[in-house]
This record gives structure tokens, C-alpha cells and sequence, in this order.
């Protein structure tokens, strides 16, 4: 089976270069295609877009680190920046190296383009801050660095973003999918630290492994793992990614985040593991959030539950704390395993299958339109009825993810709690358990 592995571009540049600038320059309303969730904080440094019709992950490598710019010594802001030109390294497709034509080239950024030459990877060079004749003639000393044109660029002014991202574009993969094996579900294993993901992947994998193979035409190496269940099979995504998280060095650890993140897009479903001493936590939710963006099918796994006696924990309290501290995927379900005793396996697995229904469904179109006209005719849209919201009907886009089109007279009049209400109606009528729905609005004239 093809699958399509969407390509990475990760920005890279020492502090206050503007690499958020460009960041969000390059989003711009393209942002929206992935919505923000609400009771979540989103961070915005890694997002999926698009440029003219191709689709790409994009990386603020910057917003990875943690370490104050302000207060860190020069050594410690080249370290910082190496490190993220390790993280781009590691994992993308296209880097985009962020520099200042007011400042000119620094020792920073030499050093970081010696490195990036030596890495052999394709990298696009920016000289932000070009916002003048004088400063945009100035770029040709970036040529020194040794990494082809440099290209000018004004972020805040929205210049040269165009050309810019032409020759990103030009740069990525020209066929980027993935040779999977045929597989009834594929399914990622993601979750924080030292929540026992590689434990959990050595119990499901332990006695029923069936085969490991590489997968030729990654950008990376990426070894999955086919397991079977019930006389259908799994395909376990990326299961060496999973293995070496723990021997990332602290410096790059967010490597594991952006592996976290292709391993979902090539997945269905996702286990979201949480540990059973440490419930919901805002990084829990910061996962969270990232599956739903990805439209996947989510099932949470309370790992670790061996020690629930020790914790006076029931699982119905479990499940209180998870839903209270993150009411934003109420609807995903939860289930409770201990890798270490390899209980709670079985119920997990059959609960991947279940959740694989719901987020491929496809529902009858008559059926669907009654439902949703039936609901607005019991609660319409509180507004002035002649200029309020109305809703004339509603059309099932696409399943694995499903997603829904509602054709209104104006897009903007539809409120977040009748979106809600609109939801909450296909959850109750048709299910859709741990599957995140894309729902869009179309106005009259709208495209």
C-alpha cells in the first residue's frame, strides 16, 4: 500500500533573526487548515501548510528551545543553535537557514553554515531585514557562506516570501510516498517521556511479531512492525522511532517530536499514553492536541497501571481526572494497561478497531441531512431572524478522517457554541468515538 508522507522544511537561524516572523509570514490564512483546539494552548512552532498546492509540515526550530536568549552567554546561544540545526537535521526535508542583513554574517552563522554544508542537505538561505534598497544589495556577502543564493527577504514587510518559498517548494521530494504494508489498521504510539511508550510497544510486539521490515523511499530510516489481532493485522508506525527516543541527547530531544509527528500522519489511529502516577498533564494536552489537529483517531492509554494500588486510584477516578483536565477530547476513550505485566492489551487492541470503525464510517446522505435540519429546527441559532445565521443543509467530504461541509447563508454569523451544538449532534446520533471531525461552513459565494 502508498502512502503519502507529508515533506518537513524546518527554519533554523541564530536569536532574533525574525524566524518566527517568517514563520507566520509563511502560515499566513493558511493556518486555519489546522484549527486551534479549544482548551489547549497551542504554540503555533509546528504546523501543517501549504505553498500553492503542496502540502508541508513547517518547523520553527527557534520556539523548540528553551533557554532565554537574553540572559544565555554567546556559548550558550551557539549551542542553542546548533541544537536546532540538529533537530533540522535530523528529520526534515528542506532547511531553511534565517539570517540578518542588518547585522551581516556573524561567527554564528558561519559556524552553523559550515554545518549545514557539511550535512548535504538542501538548504534555502534567507537574509531577513532586507527592507531597503541598500540592505537588499547588502545580501550578496551572504555568499560567502557557501550555500548557493542567498535570497532577500523582509518578513515584517512581506517581501520576498514568494520567491522565498519557490525555491523551498522547488527543493521538496517530488514523489514522497512510502511503500506500507497492507495492514487493516495503522496505528502510532505517542505520548511524553517516560510514559512507557517503548515498553507498550515491546508488549505488543514481544511473542506476536509477524515482520520488521525497512521502508525504502522515507526521507529517514523508518522501521515499522506488523502484529496481528484477532485475524487482522496492525501496522505498528515507526517502531524505531519509538525505541531510540530514550537515547536522544537532551539537546535535541524535540527530534522526537517531529518523528512524533510523521508517525501520526502516516497512521489512523493513535494511542495517546499518559502515566498512571502523572495524569493529564499540560504536555498530555499539548499531545493532545496535536492528533486532533492531525484528524487521527485517538484512543488514550493509562500505562503503568500496575501501580494503581499503590496510588489508591480506581479507574473510574483515573478517568474523572482525564476528563476534567481535558474535556476538549471527552469524546476519545480510555482504557488502562500495564506493559511491564502486558495486562489490559487485549481491551486496548479491541478498542483501536472499534475507533478505526468510527473514523472511517461513511454516513447516508438522506440521513445525514435530516439529522442535522431535524437538530437546527429544535435549537435554531438564537439571532435576528432575518439577518441571523440559517443553515440549509450539510454534505459528509470525506471518512478516515470525516469530515463535513454545512452550507449557510454567511460563514462568519456561525458561533463556537452552535458548532458545538452541531457536533455534539453527530456524536450522539452517529457515534464517532475517538474520531476528530473536520466540520467547515460555507456561505453563499463562499469558496
Amino acid at each position: 500500500m502508498k502512502n503519502q508522507a507529508i515533506p518537513l522544511v524546518a527554519i533554523v537561524g541564530r536569536p532574533n533573526v525574525g524566524k518566527s516572523t517568517i514563520f507566520n509570514r509563511i502560515i499566513g490564512d493558511r493556518q486555519a487548515i489546522v484549527s486551534d483546539i479549544a482548551g489547549t494552548t497551542r504554540d503555533r512552532l509546528i504546523t501543517e501548510t501549504e505553498w500553492r498546492d503542496i502540502k508541508f509540515l513547517l518547523v520553527d526550530t527557534g520556539g523548540l528551545e528553551s533557554t532565554d536568549s537574553t540572559t544565555s552567554t554567546k556559548t550558550q546561544i551557539l549551542e542553542k543553535v546548533q541544537s536546532q540545526v540538529d533537530v533540522a537535521i535530523a528529520d526534515a526535508d528542506v532547511i531553511i537557514f534565517a539570517t540578518d542583513a542588518n547585522t551581516g554574517i556573524t561567527a554564528d552563522d558561519a559556524a552553523v553554515g559550515q554545518k549545514l554544508r557539511m550535512s548535504g542537505h538542501q538548504v534555502v538561505l534567507a537574509v531577513n531585514k532586507a527592507d531597503n534598497i541598500q540592505r537588499e544589495a547588502d545580501t550578496s556577502e551572504f555568499y560567502k557562506l557557501g550555500l548557493g543564493d542567498p535570497i532577500p527577504i523582509s518578513a515584517y514587510h512581506n517581501q520576498g516570501i514568494d520567491d522565498l518559498m519557490i525555491s523551498v517548494v522547488d527543493r521538496l521530494p517530488d514523489n514522497n510516498l512510502i511503500n506500507d504494508l497492507v495492514s487493516d489498521v495503522r496505528l502510532s504510539i505517542i505520548g511524553r517521556a517516560n510514559v512507557g511508550k517503548s515498553q507498550l510497544l515491546n508488549a505488543l510486539t514481544g511473542d506476536n511479531r509477524s515482520i520488521v521490515s525497512d521502508m525504502p523511499g522515507t526521507t529517514r530510516d523508518a522501521i515499522d512492525s506488523s502484529i496481528s489481532h484477532k485475524d487482522k493485522s496492525i501496522l505498528l508506525i515507526d517502531t524505531a522511532g519509538i525505541r531510540r527516543r530514550g537515547r536522544i541527547e537532551p539537546g535535541i530531544e524535540n527530534y522526537s517530536v517531529i518523528r512524533s509527528l510523521r508517525a501520526v500522519e502516516r497512521s489512523e489511529v493513535s494511542l495517546l499514553v499518559m502515566d498512571a502516577t502523572e495524569l493529564a498533564t499540560g504536555q498530555d494536552s499539548h499531545v493532545a492536541s496535536y492528533l486532533l489537529q492531525a484528524h487521527r483517531g485517538i484512543v488514550i492509554v493509562v500505562n503503568k497501571w500496575d501501580l494503581s494500588k499503590s496510588l489508591g486510584l480506581s479507574k473510574d477516578q483515573a478517568k474523572k481526572i482525564i476528563r476534567e483536565k481535558m474535556k476538549f477530547i471527552h469524546f476519545v476513550p480510555i482504557q488502562f494497561t500495564s506493559a511491564l505485566n502486558k495486562t489490559g492489551l487485549e481491551a486496548m487492541l479491541n478498542t483501536v478497531f472499534k475507533v478505526h470503525t468510527q473514523w472511517t464510517q461513511n454516513l447516508p446522505r438522506y440521513d445525514l441531512r435530516r439529522t442535522i435540519l431535524n437538530a437546527v429546527a429544535d435549537h435554531p441559532p438564537a439571532s435576528n431572524p432575518r439577518h441571523g445565521l440559517k443553515i440549509y443543509g450539510v454534505t459528509q467530504d470525506s471518512y478516515g478522517p470525516p469530515g463535513f461541509t454545512f452550507y449557510v447563508n454567511k460563514s462568519d454569523l456561525v458561533h463556537f457554541s452552535y458548532r458545538r451544538y452541531l457536533e455534539n449532534t453527530l456524536r450522539k446520533t452517529y457515534g464517532f468515538d475517538g474520531a476528530p471531525l473536520k466540520m467547515r461552513f460555507k456561505g453563499r459565494g463562499e469558496h
